[in-house]
C-alpha cells in the first residue's frame, strides 16, 4: 500500500520521467492493448502483458480498488507528451477479459489537455488502433456467424440431440464400412495378383513342363484324366492345306488343337463289361465353318492289323490291341487316325449305365418312339411321344434284338437318340441358360460319369460352341461298307463289317478334312475284305439331325 500511495502522490513525476503508464504500453507500440493486467515482479508499478492472440471478448472492470485510483491517465511516448484518456465515469479497465463483447465496456475518448499539445504521432497511433479494432470487430462477426449453427444446435431439444448422435453414429458406421471395404479390396487385389503369378509347374505328356499361375493351372486341370490316362504326343502327318490355313489364321475358340479351325473328339461307349467299345463316334467340331460332323464307326468293322482278337473287330482294340501301346485308349485313337486320317484332339469315354445317370440329371430326353420297344420282358418303352428316363435311354441305345440289320439297325436307332439329345442341349441353353449347362457338366465331372483328357474349361468351350449349332448344321455319317462272314483260325465263323474303301475316302475328304489336304487310297490303313460288293446301301448314309429326327425307325425282323 505504501508503494501505491507513492504512485498517487507523484503523478507528475510519472510524466516527467516518461515511465511506462499503468494502463498501456508506450505509444510507439502500434498495437492497442487487448490483454490482461499482471504485476511484473521487476517493475515497481506493474504493467500490462498482452495476450498472444487478438482480443475476442469484452472487458470487465476488476473490482479491486487498487486499480481504480489512477483516474485519467496520460499516454506518452519517447518524443513528446501526448493526450489524456478518461473513462467518462466508468471504471477504467485494469483487469481481465469476459467473453462476449466486441469492444471495451466503456469507449475511451481522447481529450485535449489545455496544458499539452497534441502529438501527430499519437493521433496516427490512435487512428490505427481504432481501425484495427474495427477490423477485429468485423472478423469476430464473421466468426460468430460461422459458429452460430453450432450454438443453435446446443439449444435444440433432446430429440434433436438424439438425431445428432444418430447421425454421428451413422457417420462413424459409414467410416468403418469404408475402411473395412478398403482393407477387403486390398486383400482381394493381393489375392488376384497371387493367383495370376506363375508359381506352379504344369506337366502334360508329350509337352514340356511349364510354370503357370494358379488360375491357369485349374483351367488346364483334367479331373478325370487318370481314369483312362493321357494321350501321347501326336506323330501323324497332319498335311495342313496351306491354301486354307494361313499362318495368322485363328478360329477364335482358343483350344489346344492339332489343326486350327477344327477340334476332333473321340467318343467311346463301353458295354456292361467295360471291355468292348460298342459305341465309337468321331465328333469333329468344324469351328471355322460352324458345323459338327459325326462319324459312326461300326463296332464290327474289320481291322486285323490293330487287334489280337480272332474276331478282328474294332470293338476289341481297346482290350486286345497292341499291348506295348499305353494307355489302352491310345490304341483306339491310333486306329482312328491311321485308318481314317482324322487327327484326334481329345477323347471321352463312358459306360452304358453312366448314360442313364446323365439322362436323369437333365430331367430325361423327350422323343417320339414309333413302335413299342421291348428290351426285356419287364423293360418296355411305350410308343408315342415319351420322355425317356435314364434307364429307358440305356435300353433304347443298346436295343438290337428286333432290328433286321443287327448292329447297323442299332446304329440307326442311336442316331435318333442323338438328335433328341441335341434338342435337349439346345433347350437347356434356351430355357435354363448356359450357367445351368455348366452346372450339369460339373456334376458329370464330379460323379466321374465320363472319363476325358479335356479340362473343364475346354469342355465348357465346346459346349458353348455346340449350343450355337442347329439341327441342320449337325451331320451324321457312317463308314461305308457291308456285312460279311469269314472263317477264323479257330474254325469258327464270325460276322464282321467290311469297309468300302473308295467310298470311305470320298466321304472323309468331303466332310472331315476341311483344313487338310485330300486323302488318297494309300494314305490310310483300311483293309477291304470284300472286293466284289454285294450291298451299296451304306455307301452314303449321311443325314442332318433334322432329317434323322423325322426318319423312320430301322426295319424289324418278320416273325
Amino acid at each position: 500500500m505504501k508503494k501505491k500511495d507513492k504512485k498517487a502522490g507523484n503523478k507528475n513525476d510519472i510524466k516527467k520521467k516518461k515511465k511506462r503508464s499503468a494502463v498501456g504500453r508506450k505509444v510507439n507500440e502500434t498495437e492497442a492493448y487487448h490483454g490482461r493486467y499482471e504485476a511484473e515482479p521487476d517493475e515497481e508499478k506493474g504493467g500490462y502483458v498482452r495476450e498472444t492472440a487478438a482480443y475476442r471478448g469484452k472487458y470487465a472492470a476488476d473490482n479491486s480498488s487498487d486499480n481504480r485510483e489512477f483516474g485519467p491517465v496520460t499516454i506518452t511516448n519517447d518524443d513528446e507528451e501526448g493526450l489524456q484518456y478518461r473513462t467518462d465515469g466508468a471504471d477504467f479497465y485494469c483487469a481481465k477479459h469476459k467473453a462476449g463483447s466486441l469492444r471495451p465496456a466503456a469507449e475511451m475518448e481522447a481529450v485535449r489537455d489545455d496544458e499539452e499539445e497534441v502529438s501527430d504521432t499519437a493521433s496516427e497511433v490512435i487512428a490505427r488502433s481504432l481501425r484495427k479494432a474495427d477490423e477485429m470487430v468485423a472478423q469476430e462477426r464473421r466468426r460468430n456467424s460461422e459458429q452460430r449453427p453450432k450454438q443453435g444446435a446446443k439449444k435444440r431439444s433432446s430429440k434433436g440431440k438424439n438425431g445428432n448422435k444418430k447421425r454421428k453414429k451413422s457417420r462413424t458406421s459409414n467410416d468403418t464400412w469404408i475402411k473395412s471395404g478398403s482393407i477387403i479390396l486390398s486383400l482381394v487385389m493381393v489375392l488376384v495378383m497371387m493367383l495370376n503369378m506363375p508359381i506352379l509347374w504344369y506337366k502334360k505328356a508329350g509337352q514340356p513342363d511349364e510354370r503357370v499361375s494358379v488360375i491357369q493351372y485349374f483351367k488346364r486341370w483334367q479331373p478325370t484324366v487318370e481314369i483312362e490316362g493321357q494321350l501321347q504326343q501326336n506323330t501323324m502327318d497332319l498335311k495342313i492345306n496351306t491354301d486354307v490355313i494361313q499362318d495368322d489364321y485363328t478360329d477364335g475358340l482358343d483350344l489346344p488343337q492339332l489343326v486350327e479351325g477344327q477340334y476332333s473328339v473321340l467318343f467311346v461307349g463301353f458295354d456292361e463289361s467295360e471291355q468292348l467299345t460298342d459305341v465309337v463316334w468321331v465328333c469333329q467340331f468344324d469351328i471355322g465353318n460352324g458345323q459338327l460332323n459325326i462319324l459312326q464307326i461300326p463296332r464290327d468293322l474289320a481291322v486285323p492289323d490293330y487287334t489280337n482278337s480272332v474276331t478282328c473287330k474294332f470293338n476289341s482294340i481297346y482290350t486286345e490291341g497292341d499291348r506295348y501301346i499305353t494307355p489302352p485308349i491310345q490304341r483306339v485313337v491310333n486306329a482312328v487316325q491311321e485308318n481314317f486320317g482324322i487327327p484326334i484332339d481329345a477323347y471321352i469315354t463312358t459306360a452304358c449305365f453312366d448314360i442313364a445317370d446323365m439322362v436323369d440329371l437333365v430331367g430325361g430326353i423327350q422323343m417320339h418312339v414309333e413302335n413299342e420297344i421291348m428290351y426285356e420282358a419287364d423293360k418296355i418303352i411305350p410308343e408315342g411321344d415319351v420322355t425317356l428316363s435314364g434307364e429307358q435311354a440305356e435300353w433304347f441305345v443298346r436295343f438290337r434284338r428286333e432290328w433286321s440289320e443287327g448292329d447297323i439297325g442299332r446304329m440307326k436307332n442311336q442316331r435318333k437318340f442323338m438328335a433328341a439329345a441335341m434338342q435337349k442341349l439346345l433347350s437347356i441353353v434356351k430355357d435354363e441358360g448356359r450357367i445351368k449347362l455348366y452346372s450339369y457338366l460339373n456334376q458329370v465331372y464330379k460323379n466321374q460319369w465320363i472319363a476325358t483328357d479335356m479340362s473343364l474349361e475346354d469342355l465348357s468351350k465346346l459346349a458353348d460352341f455346340a449350343s450355337t449349332l442347329t439341327m441342320d448344321t449337325v451331320r451324321v455319317n457312317m463308314v461305308p461298307g457291308e456285312g460279311a462272314n469269314y472263317q477264323a483260325e479257330d474254325g469258327m465263323e464270325y460276322s464282321f463289317y467290311s469297309v468300302h474303301k473308295y467310298a470311305t475316302i470320298t466321304m472323309l475328304n468331303q466332310y472331315y478334312r476341311p483344313y487338310q489336304q485330300k486323302l488318297k487310297l494309300d494314305d490310310v490303313a483300311l483293309v477291304e475284305y470284300v472286293k466284289d460288293y454285294e450291298n451299296r446301301a451304306y455307301d452314303d448314309t449321311g443325314a442332318t439331325l433334322n432329317e434323322v429326327e423325322v426318319s423312320d425307325e430301322p426295319k424289324r425282323n418278320e416273325y
